[in-house]
């Protein structure tokens, strides 16, 4: 046994004794104490003792920069751009020996150091500081005051977004020496592109060209992409792609890494977690990578000596973010492009509104393939409407109209089938089949569906109704009014039992599936990649995205269809899709003649015409009805606003989780649009910015909501 692990001895004579002693020894030390957080009576730094200071309070009304001083002993680390704490909301009567005391520790950024404060009183001293790491350049923080102001928000909220939670272990390895610029790249299948080849030249020459580019059908986009990075990165500066997911930015992951090799890229996506993540972005920050690829989060990335900002499917909606002050990637890429005289790339396979807006503005120009390569390179497209399903015999018994069941067994000889069903889930709504009264729930009079074969539950409540009944006619049958993607599943794996059926959608997300023969269903926006692509693609219930209440059903609908058949081989090898919606809609005629352009600009000519966005700048202002009239009221909205409303927001059905900007549960909540014509949108920015401001350091009241730009306008 060690002598570490012997039992102690009894004392010896005179051991009481002995530990009194040693407790006065120990009370006659001169023991360091800890330096108090006012640093009362400290010396502070000899050259620019004022700190400024960003603090992280969100309130509007207290959207600007406080001084502090600054301790002889934080003099080194307090350096602009690092993380401090500091006291804040002490009284100006609280000052002893020269210094404000008191108020609660909160967290900062340094913004810049000074000789003089502008304020006459007594100066808080800085807390610590955090962390010695600058996290906070000077044209990052331009940038989020430019997306504050833009979006009438608080700067604190966008560097919220802006900059990530520290990570000390992260932080305390250092990132590897940077790699010297790559060769130019080859254009490859950029030449399909009438500019694609000199949009690649002009990168690599150092060049800041703006594109909107529609994409051809097909895996190539990603090595596309891959490829407009390292042609910036061979002219000697950075490159910073935005995507909307997590798979796509590991498809772009993928081809850069093919092209370009290990270590001249990061990837910065919620799937890293939060230490791989931070130690990724401060080796951007730190210049150790030029090139970023990431996900929403990623467009305010640190990319030093930026030479390309770029996008990928500007219209999907996990680009708006949802926290305050709700930007958007292409906003906030826009604005980066300008600030930095960077190039820009708006690249989908379908188009926007707003993408078709940047190229008849002449801010960017487009990057579009002549139609013999759309023809040879997109899928064979057939639609089956109304009146082909009214006389369709295996329609009216499946469902599926008999174009359909020929496509899939055609498909299936030579690969894989994708199925897009709009709805998720067995039966989502259900009815009496007699009479067709909508079956609801007896406890809460919320829909019924059937999650999965022989169930019954409430969509509201969650309640089953295992003995349900029609109240109009007492039937005990029920029929299907929406059909989801697990009963089509279902339906389809009965119709063909020899071939596997799977699925994709919110629960289980797919990646890949292989080239053989296999039907894939799926939700929009969760198809799989085929290896070698689909043979042929099944685009189910049309109706039930055109038929949304609102203005963006019609684009939104057409960017989902476009992505799903883009997966599907062209019509040189077979490649073929079927869409059942009415074909004299828009934008099922743009998707048989593959023309997103087309129906984008059209869209854009009636927009104009109505003084619809993007033509035309809006904020929404929620709230109960008292709140928003007074705030509309008092704010000083620029000549030419016009105010459009209230009404009614739609109450959140009980039971469904709460989104952001839903009222409070009980409380019913009214809606103000305010739009301004073009040019006018930084004056109703900074009047409602500033009437807010206004209303909460008076005490707010009621809470009134501002939103500019809102993706949801009905």
């Amino acid at each position: 046994m060690s002598s570490d692990n012997k039992q102690p001895e009894e004392p010896a004579d005179g051991g009481p004794e002995q530990l009194a002693l040693i407790r006065e020894t120990v009370r006659r030390a001169k023991v360091p104490k800890a330096k108090p957080r006012t640093w009362r009576g400290a010396a502070l730094a000899k050259e620019l003792p004022v700190a400024r200071v960003m603090v992280n309070k969100g309130v509007l009304h207290l959207d600007q920069y406080f001084d502090y001083a600054v301790p002889e002993e934080l003099d080194a680390d307090a350096q602009p751009g690092v993380r401090v704490r500091v006291r804040f909301g002490a009284g100006a009567h609280r000052v002893r020996d020269g210094r404000r005391e008191g108020g609660g520790l909160i967290d900062g950024f340094l913004i810049e150091r000074r000789a003089e404060s502008d304020y006459a009183g007594a100066l808080a001293a800085l807390a610590y500081v955090v962390s010695p790491e600058p996290v906070l350049s000077p044209e990052m923080l331009a940038l989020a005051r430019a997306v504050a102001d833009r979006y009438a928000g608080s700067l604190a909220d966008v560097l919220q977004l802006a900059v990530p939670p520290r990570n000390g272990r992260a932080e305390a390895k250092p990132s590897p020496e940077p790699l010297s610029p790559p060769a130019a790249p080859e254009a490859a299948t950029w030449g399909r592109y009438g500019r694609g080849v000199a949009f690649l030249e002009a990168l690599a020459s150092g060049g800041a060209p703006r594109a909107v580019w529609t994409a051809l059908p097909g895996p190539q986009w990603s090595d596309e992409l891959a490829r407009a990075v390292a042609a910036t990165l061979a002219s000697g500066r950075g490159a910073l792609v935005v995507v909307p997911d997590g798979r796509r930015a590991a498809r772009v992951d993928a081809a850069l890494t093919a092209l370009l090799g290990e270590g001249r890229h990061a990837v910065l996506t919620a799937e890293s977690g939060p230490e791989k993540r931070y130690r990724q972005w401060l080796a951007v920050r730190r210049g150790s990578v030029r090139a970023v690829v990431g996900t929403r989060a990623a467009m305010f990335a640190p990319v030093q000596d930026l030479g390309l900002v770029a996008i990928w499917d500007d219209g999907d909606s996990s680009h708006s973010d949802e926290n305050a002050p709700f930007p958007h990637v292409r906003e906030v890429l826009e604005l980066r492009a300008a600030h930095d005289s960077c190039g820009f790339l708006l690249g989908s396979t379908s188009c926007t509104v707003e993408a078709a807006q940047l190229v008849a503005s002449g801010w960017a120009l487009p990057l579009i393939a002549d139609r013999e390569q759309v023809r040879s390179a997109t899928p064979l497209v057939r639609t089956v409407g109304d009146g082909e399903l009214a006389r369709d015999e295996a329609a009216r018994a499946a469902r599926l109209p008999s174009l359909a069941w020929q496509t899939v067994r055609a498909g299936l000889k030579s690969g894989p089938v994708l199925v897009q069903v709009p709805r998720r889930g067995y039966v989502p709504r259900l009815a009496c089949e007699r009479c067709r009264t909508p079956a609801r729930c007896r406890h809460c009079s919320g829909p019924l569906e059937a999650p999965g074969a022989g169930d019954l539950t409430c969509g509201w409540c969650g309640r089953g109704a295992p003995h349900w009944h029609c109240v109009a006619c007492g039937s005990t049958k029920l029929r299907a009014q929406i059909v989801g993607a697990r009963r089509t599943a279902e339906e389809l794996g009965r119709a063909f039992p020899a071939v596997q059926v799977r699925t994709s959608g919110r629960d289980h997300v797919l990646d890949t599936v292989p080239g053989r023969p296999a039907l894939v269903v799926s939700t929009p926006g969760a198809e799989p990649v085929a290896d070698g692509g689909y043979a042929a693609a099944l685009l189910l219930d049309g109706w039930a995205m055109l038929g949304r209440p609102d203005l963006r059903a019609g684009e939104d609908a057409l960017r989902r269809w476009i992505d799903a058949a883009s997966l599907v081989r062209g019509q040189g090898e077979g490649g073929s899709v079927v869409i059942v919606a009415e074909p004299t809609l828009r934008p099922v005629q743009a998707l048989v003649r593959w023309d997103p352009v087309g129906h984008a600009q059209r869209e854009l000519a009636e927009r104009a015409e109505l003084g619809f966005p993007p033509v035309s700048r809006m904020a929404a202002v929620t709230g109960k009805a008292e709140a928003i009239a007074a705030f509309v009221a008092t704010a000083a909205l620029p000549g030419d606003a016009e105010v459009l409303g209230p009404v009614p927001v739609p109450v959140a059905d009980p039971g469904r989780p709460r989104r952001p900007g839903d009222p409070p549960v009980g409380e019913v909540w009214e809606r103000v649009l305010l739009r301004v014509p073009p040019g006018s949108g930084a004056a109703l920015a900074a009047a409602l910015k500033t009437a807010q401001a206004a209303r909460m350091a008076r005490g707010g009241g009621e809470p009134v909501r501002i939103r500019i730009d809102p993706p949801d306008i009905g």
